[in-house]
């Protein structure tokens, strides 16, 4: 499996890879994810659409950290992830 998912639910980012679910806390005014700009091994470019902004803004999530706070080796579990896509988008 080479590819992740990304998505948001209420105030909650999604990340979503094989049979993981990751989930951690977004701005509370994220509305939706529009597009992914780059994937670079745990690190996220992407554009954000929140409620006081009537365009998408450039966001960045650094998934290191939040695997390594839930006790995952960050280099084995992103090490097959050529590509994340958005989900529900």
């Amino acid at each position: 499996m080479e590819c992740a998912y990304l998505s948001n639910d209420k105030n909650y980012t999604i990340f979503k890879y094989g049979p993981y679910t990751i989930r951690f806390k977004a701005p509370y005014s994220l509305e939706r994810y529009t597009s992914i700009k780059e994937w670079d091994h745990g690190y996220l470019v992407v554009m954000a659409k929140y409620r006081h902004n009537k365009e998408s803004e450039e966001e960045y999530i650094d998934l290191i950290p939040i695997l390594k706070d839930l006790y995952i080796s960050p280099d084995t579990f992103l090490n097959d992830i050529k590509e994340v896509r958005l989900r529900n988008a």
